[in-house]
């Protein structure tokens, strides 16, 4: 299996932190060298580790936030 290059362009920010200390986060981060995409997933504290995210282009994320507008949270 291929190694997986990724470069943290912009730490936007942490939505939360589990009792082992990962943060979920929310990055804008280059993946083997391609254009930065939006990514939230779980990150050990050095992001030394990583769990399974979900990367989103400008327009998907777009699209997240109308949905989660129109959900009255």
């Amino acid at each position: 299996m291929a190694e997986i290059k990724f470069e943290i362009k912009e730490t936007l920010g942490a939505l939360s932190q589990s009792p082992k200390g990962w943060n979920k986060e929310l990055n804008l981060i280059s993946w083997n060298g391609k254009e930065p995409k939006f990514d939230l997933r779980d990150w050990a504290p050095e992001h030394e580790k990583m769990g399974k995210g979900v990367t989103l282009t400008v327009e998907e994320l777009r699209a997240l936030r109308d949905l989660l507008n129109g959900m009255g949270l």
